[in-house]
């Protein structure tokens, strides 16, 4: 279950869309440290939605910008837009939501990170801390989101300061 974790807190990281808080996404690409981010299909397990669920991005235009501090932390600022599709691999139902957001995550130096991010957001928690915090285990999220993940990549703390836009799971059911 603590691989489970780690996949799942890296795969929020990884997968939620963030625009950088300080520059316009019309600049995104633009100036020899933007890359495009190869987001690739994955599926989650079926222990969060009690059915496996493929996700894929049928809009993938975000880039990624990392700054690295003198302290061994680095900041990853995204930027661009977004969608994913969510499908239900037992029955073929399928939603299609934009996750476009502004944000960043850092990674700091003992390997702990921290994200804010703002708009809208796919977020995935595993069983124990989606009920623990009251909150979908695979969901879109809208509002400002902070959550900070150990080195271990298990999450140590969310602040949602907004609502569940979607719950994946409730929606594909």
């Amino acid at each position: 279950m603590r691989r489970l974790g780690v996949i799942v807190a890296l795969g929020a990281l990884l997968g939620m869309s963030a625009g950088v808080v300080t520059a316009s996404p019309a600049l995104a690409g633009r100036g020899h440290k933007w890359q495009i981010v190869a987001a690739r299909p994955f599926t989650v397990p079926a222990e969060l939605c009690g059915f496996k669920v493929r996700v894929t991005f049928p809009v993938n235009k975000t880039f990624f910008k990392i700054l690295k501090a003198a302290d061994g932390s680095k900041t990853l600022l995204l930027t661009g837009s977004l969608r994913l599709s969510y499908t239900n691999l037992s029955t073929g139902k399928a939603i299609t939501e934009n996750v476009s957001a502004s944000g960043r995550v850092t990674i700091h130096a003992d390997g702990s990170a921290t994200g804010v991010h703002r708009g809208r957001a796919p977020f995935f928690l595993g069983p124990a801390a989606a009920k623990r915090l009251g909150l979908p285990t695979v969901s879109v999220l809208a509002g400002r989101l902070t959550s900070s993940f150990n080195s271990d990549g298990d999450l140590t703390s969310i602040s949602l300061h907004g609502h569940v836009l979607v719950d994946v799971c409730a929606a594909l059911s």
